[in-house]
């Protein structure tokens, strides 16, 4: 059950077939898109025709502020069913997740609570025992470290300093 490879001309031809097919769909579509533009501008627009007196061009205008007012009363009716329904895929969206039990992680404040609040807030009014972590603990000794109490006069010091290192220059 070996398949056979397909040749580069054959593919070739049947590439150009479909590409042939393709665009004739392609045309057809087009045509059929703008009959049915024209058909519906003929039903929803007809010819203007422009009278001669004044009264008749203020009936005109009149009848035009109608259209118009009819036509921006159905695009909000749509906005709104469309708002209205991309406020029920958001909830079922919500619904969803859920119900499969994944849900995104919210960024965590930094709370400062002690022990006993955090038991209390966890375990309600259950929590009657106080725990005081310090308590078990041991205690230890703090050693005091013995600090020079006396600086002194720093030029003192430095006179000092340079009598040391005259001894060792003598000595050495």
């Amino acid at each position: 059950m070996s398949e056979k490879k397909m040749t580069s001309s054959r593919k070739h031809h049947l590439k150009s077939l479909m590409l042939g097919i393709a665009k004739t769909l392609l045309e057809k579509e087009a045509a059929q898109y703008e009959a049915d533009k024209a058909a519906h501008m003929a039903q929803n627009c007809p010819e203007l025709s422009l009278p001669g007196s004044v009264q008749e061009l203020q009936d005109l205008c009149k009848k035009l502020h109608q259209t118009i007012d009819k036509a921006d009363e159905e695009r909000y009716d749509t906005e709104a069913k469309v708002h209205k329904a991309d406020k029920e895929i958001q909830d079922l969206k919500i619904k969803v997740q859920d119900l499969k039990g994944k849900f995104k992680k919210p960024a965590l404040r930094k709370v400062r609570m002690s022990a006993d609040q955090m038991l209390q807030a966890l375990l309600g009014s259950k929590h009657k025992v106080s725990l005081d972590l310090r308590a078990n603990l041991k205690q230890v000794k703090k050693e005091v470290k013995e600090e020079v109490a006396d600086v002194g006069d720093w030029r003192k010091n430095i006179e000092d300093r340079t009598d040391r290192k005259k001894m060792f220059e003598t000595e050495g």
